[in-house]
C-alpha cells in the first residue's frame, strides 16, 4: 500500500538529508508504527506519504513514494486526498470550519457524497470517538484532548484507505487514548484500512502495532520489522521494556500482560526490600552551570546581581507537609537559596507570563484556504500538522538563510523590542523605572472555594488547594476536566467567578505582570503562544532582557535542554517537542517561584523527557513549586509528590502520588500495574531497590606509593 523507493529528502539550505535511503514497504491492513527519538525524520517521513514533502515543504525529494499506486511526485496533495488521511501534530491547525459537527462533515463534504451516507459517518464517528456530547460546540472551546478526537474524527470519516497520524495521542487523557486506539485498530482489522502511526508515549500504542519502523538517528536508514525485534534493539522503549531489559525477561514483554506473567521471581525479590523513596536529581552538567540560583536584591542595588551560584546537588526533598490554613510560610533554613524577589518594572510579554491568549479569529471575509477551492477535502492546514521543515528558513518573507556562527550571533546582540515593551509603548533600550523589589511572602500558591465559569458553564467547582515550596504537584483527570482552566487562573488569564486565587500572596488576575513574573509563569499547552521572534537567539535574548537576567543565561537553558539548536533556528522550523522545551527555558529564566506545565511531554522523546524530569527535580530541590497538568502517568509517576484528579471541574482525589495512581487503574504507570500491589512506580525505582547498598567508606590511609589503601 505504501511502497518508498531508496528515498532521500533535503530541505532548502539544509547541510544534510532529512530523510536518507528510506526503502521499505508498509503492507495494506497493517498499523506501522513509526518511532525514534526527536529530529530524526519522522514527521518528513509522514509528510512525504501523504504529499506534503515535497509539494507543500519544498526541498529535494529523491527516488519514488508510491501510495495505493500513486506516484506523490507527480499527484499533489489534493489528488491524493480521497486515499489519503492526515492528522498532524498541532489538531489547531487542522481545523477549516468553526463547530464539532460541521468540522466532521467538511471532508466528505469536499468530496461530494451524498447527504445521507454524510450524515450517517457523522453519527458513527460522533459516536465512536465519544464526540456525541460536543456535537454542537464550537471548536475554540474545547480542551487540547477534545480538539485532538474532533481532528482524528474529521478524516475517519471519508474513510480513506490509509492514515496518517503524527502523534494521535499525546494531549488525550488515558482512557480517551485507549477508546482512539481500538478505533484505530478496529479499522485496520475490519476494513482492512492501513495505519502509519508516529508516536512517542510508546507505552500506549506498541501493543496495537503490527509493525515497527524505526528511525535511530538523523540519517539512518529507515528499519522495518515485528515489534519485538525492533523493541529490542530500539533507543526509545516503553517503561515496560525497560523492566524486563533490567529484569533479565526473554522475549522482552511488550504489555503490562505480557510482563505479568513474568514477574513473580521480581516481585519476591522486591519484597525485601525497602519501599520506594523519591529519586535524588542527577543533574546533567550543562544543567548545573546553566541555570542560576534564585536571586536576592542587594540593598540599594537597582538591577539584581547574577550570583555563581549553582543549582544543589543534594537529594531530592520528601513530600514538603501541606498546609493546615496557616498564611505563614515555612521559616527557611540557615544558608538555604533565598526565595526569588519580583523585579518591579521589569518588562516581559503577558504572553510569555500569563499564559496562552486566545488563537485569533478568522475573519469575515478572509481568504479562502487554496485547498477548497480546488476541492480536496483536507485543507492545507488540516494537512500541514507536521512542524514545518528547514525549507521555511529560506522562504520566510524577510528570513535570510540559514547561517549559523557568525549570522546567529549578530541576530542575538541585535536590539530587539519585546512584546511587553511594545504594549506599554516604552523603548526597550530605557531602563525600567526604578521600584523597590518585593519578595514573596507567603505560598507559591492558595486557591480557596474556587468557582470560575466560562460561557455560561461551570468549568471549576469549589476547588480548594495549598502548594508548598518544593512541592510539585501533577493535575490529572480526563479532557475537559478543568485542569487547564486551573492553570490559567493561578496564572491570572482567568478571573474567578467566586472564591479566592493568591499567587506568592498576590491574587494574578488584578496583579501587573512585572510583579508577577518572579511569582509565577505558565507553559501552555500550545508554546507557539509564548514564541515571536524569528530566531531563537532572538528569543534567548529577549527572555534575558525582560527576566533582567545576565545575557546567555536562557542560550544556556536551550543549549543544556535542546543540544544541537542553532541561534539562528526559527522558532517554527522546531519539531513541538522543540518548541515547547524553548518556551520553558523563556519563562524559566525569569526564575518563578511557581512553575506551570501544560502538558509538557507533548512531543518530546524520552531522551527529552528525562532531561525534562531531571530539570524539574533540580527546581523543587531548590525551593521551586511546579503544577503541571498532565496525561502522562509516567510523568506524574516519576515526578511528583502528590496528585490531584479532577473531574467535571471538582476535585476527586488529592493525595501522595504513590497512593492515588496504585489504586486508579486509569492513571497507574505500567510498573504499578506489573507490580501490584506493591507501590512500585517507575524502573528508576525498581534498579534502586534491586542495586546492592553502597558499602560505608572507608578512611583513605595512606600508602608507601602515596596512593589511598
Amino acid at each position: 500500500m505504501i511502497r518508498f523507493e531508496q528515498v532521500s529528502v533535503t530541505y532548502e539550505g539544509a547541510r544534510a538529508p532529512a530523510l536518507r535511503d528510506a526503502d521499505f514497504t508498509v503492507p495494506e491492513g497493517e498499523l506501522t508504527l513509526l518511532v525514534g527519538p526527536s529530529g530524526v525524520g519522522k514527521s518528513t517521513l509522514l509528510g512525504a506519504v501523504c504529499g506534503l514533502v515535497p509539494h507543500f515543504t519544498g526541498g529535494r525529494l529523491r527516488g519514488r513514494v508510491t501510495v495505493a499506486g500513486r506516484d506523490t511526485r507527480t499527484h499533489r496533495p489534493r489528488e491524493l486526498a480521497d486515499v489519503v488521511g492526515t492528522v498532524g501534530q498541532d489538531p489547531a491547525a487542522h481545523f477549516v470550519t468553526d463547530v464539532v459537527e460541521d468540522e466532521l462533515a467538511y471532508g466528505m463534504e469536499s468530496l461530494g457524497l451524498p447527504p445521507a451516507v454524510m450524515r450517517r459517518r457523522v453519527e458513527e464517528t460522533l459516536d465512536l470517538l465519544g464526540l456525541n456530547e460536543l456535537r454542537d460546540r464550537p471548536l475554540a472551546t474545547l480542551s487540547g484532548g477534545q480538539r485532538q478526537r474532533v481532528a482524528i474524527g474529521s478524516v475517519l470519516t471519508p474513510h480513506p484507505r490509509v492514515l496518517v497520524l503524527d502523534e494521535p495521542t499525546s494531549a488525550l487523557d488515558p482512557g480517551a487514548a485507549e477508546e482512539v486506539l481500538a478505533v484505530l485498530q478496529r479499522l485496520v482489522h475490519d476494513l482492512g484500512t492501513t495505519v502509519l502511526m508516529a508516536e512517542h508515549r510508546l507505552e500506549r500504542v506498541v501493543q496495537y502495532a503490527d509493525r515497527v519502523l524505526l528511525l535511530a538517528a538523523p540519517g539512518a536508514a529507515p528499519v522495518l520489522g515485528s515489534p519485538a525485534e525492533i523493541m529490542a534493539v530500539s533507543p526509545v522503549h516503553p517503561p515496560v521494556v525497560s523492566l524486563g531489559r533490567l529484569a533479565g525477561w526473554s522475549p522482552l514483554p511488550l504489555s503490562v500482560r505480557d510482563a505479568r506473567r513474568l514477574a513473580a521471581p521480581l516481585k519476591a525479590r522486591l519484597a525485601a526490600a525497602p519501599p520506594p523513596t523519591p529519586a535524588a536529581p542527577t543533574l546533567h552538567p550543562a544543567l548545573v552551570t546553566g541555570f542560576p540560583a534564585p536571586r536576592t536584591p542587594e540593598a540599594g542595588s537597582p538591577t539584581p546581581p547574577m550570583p555563581g551560584a549553582q543549582l544543589p546537588t543534594h537529594p531530592h526533598p520528601a513530600p514538603p507537609a501541606r498546609d493546615t490554613g496557616s498564611p505563614t510560610p515555612p521559616t527557611p533554613e540557615a544558608g538555604s537559596p533565598t526565595p526569588p524577589a519580583p523585579e518591579a518594572g521589569s518588562p516581559t510579554p503577558p504572553a510569555r507570563e500569563a499564559g496562552f491568549p486566545a488563537p485569533p479569529a478568522r475573519e469575515a471575509g478572509s481568504p479562502t484556504p487554496p485547498a477548497r477551492e480546488a476541492g480536496f477535502p483536507a485543507p492545507p492546514a488540516r494537512e500541514a500538522g507536521f512542524p514545518a521543515p528547514p525549507a521555511f528558513e529560506a522562504r520566510g518573507a524577510g528570513r535570510s538563510p540559514a547561517q549559523p556562527g557568525a549570522a546567529g550571533a549578530a541576530r542575538a546582540t541585535a536590539p530587539h523590542t519585546s512584546l511587553w515593551a511594545r504594549l506599554r509603548r516604552r523603548d526597550p533600550a530605557t531602563k525600567p523605572a526604578e521600584q523597590p523589589a518585593e519578595q514573596p511572602a507567603e505560598q507559591p500558591a492558595r486557591v480557596t472555594h474556587l468557582t470560575l465559569r466560562r460561557a455560561r458553564a461551570e468549568v471549576l467547582h469549589d476547588i480548594t488547594l495549598t502548594v508548598t515550596p518544593g512541592e510539585t504537584i501533577a493535575l490529572m483527570g480526563r479532557n475537559g476536566a478543568g485542569k487547564s482552566t486551573l492553570l490559567a487562573a493561578l496564572a491570572g488569564t482567568l478571573a474567578p467567578t467566586t472564591g479566592e486565587v493568591l499567587v506568592g500572596g498576590l491574587t494574578p488576575h488584578r496583579t501587573p505582570p512585572p510583579q508577577m513574573i518572579r511569582r509565577v509563569a505558565l507553559v501552555p499547552q500550545d508554546p507557539r503562544d509564548l514564541l515571536y521572534a524569528d530566531t531563537v537567539a532572538a528569543e534567548c535574548a529577549a527572555a534575558d532582557s525582560d527576566a533582567g537576567a545576565a545575557p546567555g543565561t536562557c542560550r544556556a537553558l536551550v543549549t543544556s535542554l535542546l543540544p544541537g539548536v542553532a541561534d539562528d533556528t526559527h522558532p517554527r522550523d522546531l519539531s513541538e517537542g522543540q518548541r515547547l522545551v524553548l518556551a520553558l527555558a523563556l519563562v524559566l529564566t525569569g526564575e518563578p517561584a511557581l512553575l506551570l506545565l501544560d502538558e509538557p511531554t507533548r512531543g518530546l522523546d524520552y531522551a527529552a523527557k528525562a532531561r525534562l524530569v531531571e530539570l524539574l527535580r533540580a527546581l523543587a530541590a531548590d525551593g521551586r513549586a511546579i503544577i503541571l497538568a498532565t496525561h502522562d502517568v509516567e510523568l506524574a509517576a516519576e515526578l511528583a509528590h502528590r496528585v490531584v484528579v479532577l473531574a467535571g471541574g471538582e476535585v476527586v482525589a488529592d493525595g501522595p502520588t504513590a497512593e492515588v495512581v496504585v489504586s486508579s487503574p486509569a492513571f497507574a504507570p505500567q510498573v504499578a500495574k506489573v507490580l501490584a500491589p506493591g507501590h512500585w512506580l517507575t524502573v528508576s525505582q525498581v534498579a534502586a531497590a534491586l542495586s546492592p547498598p553502597p558499602e560505608p567508606s572507608a578512611k583513605a590511609s595512606t600508602a608507601p606509593e602515596g596512593r589511598p589503601s
